[in-house]
C-alpha cells in the first residue's frame, strides 16, 4: 500500500504555511503516513500588473493545481476555499473544507496612518484592494474614498502601502493569522460593513474523485459546519453565476438560534424553527455595483441538510429584489 501523500499548493509563503497545517492535521489522525508538499506557481501569481477583476479567468489560482492532480504529479490540492470557482472538473471532487477560521476582512493602515475604523479616514482617502466585493462595500460605507488596485502576496501588499504613500488595505483575518501579522489590524471589519468573499477563512482540500484511498484519508479533515456553510455559500455564487469579476459576499452560519435570528419572515425559516430542526443553517448574501451606490442585503434560513437548496433559494431574492440589475450592469463594465 503507498504511504506517501503528496499535497499540492501555491508557492507563496501563506499556501505553504496553509498546506503545512493541513499535513499536521493528516498526520495526527493517520499515524505512518509520508507526507510530502509539492509547490506549484500558479496563473494568478504570475500575472501581479492586471487587476483579477480584468483577467477573467475564475481558475487563477488553482487552474495548475488541478492539472497536477489530473496528470498525478499529486494526490491532493490545498486550496484557500474562497479561490476555488463553483464548477469542479468532472473528474475532480471537493473531499473536505477544514474548519473555518476568522471570516472577517481587517483593515491594515498604512504608514503614519491612526484608524480605529472607517470613518476615521481622511477624506478621500486611498485605499487599496483588487477586490470588487471589498470596493463595493467600502464605497458602501465611505463614497468618498478612493479605492485603488494593488496585487501580490501579503508580503508585497504591505511593502507597497509604505511605496505608494496609501492610507491603508484591506485584507483577510485569516490569512493574517496564518502569516502570524494579525497585530498589523488597525481595525476589523463588522459582518454588517463587509460580507466576507464565499469560503473565507476555510481551506478546500480537492482530490481524483475515483480515488477512494485518498478520499478515506482526507475526508478526515472535513469539518461538517464549516461544510455545510460553504457548501451554502458556493451555491449562491453558482446560481449569480459569480466570482472575482463581481461585487459578492455571502456567509452561511450553523446553529438554530443564528437561523432562527436570521430570517422568520421567510417562510422557509419558519418552517425550520416549528419543524424544530435539529440542525438549521442561516445564510446572509451582498451584491454590489462597483460604486457603492446600489446595493442589495439580504438573509435566509433553512435545513442544514440542503446547504445548495438554500443557497440558491437566497440567490433568487437577491436578483429579484434589484440584484440582476446591478449585476447586469457590473458585467458590462458600469
Amino acid at each position: 500500500m503507498n504511504t506517501v501523500l503528496r499535497l499540492g499548493s501555491r508557492a507563496s509563503k501563506l499556501a505553504l504555511i496553509q498546506a503545512q497545517q493541513v499535513c499536521a492535521a493528516l498526520a495526527s489522525v493517520n499515524a505512518g503516513l509520508e507526507l510530502q508538499i509539492v509547490p506549484l506557481t500558479t496563473t494568478g501569481d504570475k500575472l501581479l500588473d492586471t487587476p483579477l477583476a480584468k483577467i477573467g479567468d475564475k481558475g487563477l489560482f488553482v487552474k495548475e493545481l488541478e492539472t497536477a492532480l489530473l496528470d498525478g504529479r499529486v494526490d491532493v490540492a490545498v486550496h484557500s476555499a474562497k479561490d476555488l470557482p463553483t464548477e469542479v472538473p468532472e473528474e475532480l471532487a471537493i473531499l473536505a473544507f477544514t474548519e473555518r477560521a476568522d471570516v472577517h476582512d481587517v483593515f491594515v493602515a498604512g504608514p503614519g496612518v491612526a484608524a480605529a475604523g472607517l470613518a476615521d479616514l481622511s477624506p478621500a482617502a486611498q485605499v487599496a484592494s483588487s477586490s470588487l466585493r471589498r470596493r463595493s462595500q467600502l464605497l458602501a460605507g465611505r463614497p468618498d474614498l478612493q479605492v485603488v488596485d494593488i496585487r501580490g502576496n501579503v508580503e508585497t501588499r504591505l511593502r507597497k502601502l509604505a511605496e505608494r504613500h496609501l492610507a491603508g488595505t484591506v485584507l483577510a483575518a485569516a490569512g493574517l493569522g496564518r502569516l502570524g501579522l494579525q497585530g498589523l489590524a488597525s481595525f476589523r471589519f463588522s459582518l454588517d460593513e463587509m460580507l466576507p468573499a464565499v469560503g473565507q477563512g476555510a481551506l478546500a482540500l480537492e482530490g481524483r474523485a475515483d480515488d477512494a484511498r485518498v478520499r478515506e484519508l482526507v475526508g478526515a479533515l472535513d469539518h461538517r459546519a464549516t461544510a455545510l456553510a460553504v457548501r451554502a455559500e458556493r451555491a449562491l455564487m453558482q446560481a449569480l453565476q459569480g466570482g472575482c469579476q463581481v461585487p459578492i459576499g455571502a456567509l452561511g452560519e450553523l446553529g438554530r438560534d443564528g437561523a432562527q435570528r436570521g430570517a422568520c419572515e421567510a417562510d422557509r425559516a419558519c418552517a425550520v424553527e416549528a419543524a424544530g430542526e435539529r440542525d438549521a443553517l442561516r445564510l446572509r448574501a451582498f451584491v454590489g455595483s462597483l460604486d457603492g451606490r446600489d446595493t442589495v442585503v439580504d438573509e435566509l434560513a433553512g435545513p442544514a441538510s440542503e446547504p445548495e437548496a438554500l443557497g440558491c433559494a437566497l440567490a433568487g431574492r437577491l436578483l429579484a429584489a434589484g440584484g440582476e440589475r446591478i449585476l447586469a450592469r457590473v458585467r458590462d463594465g458600469g
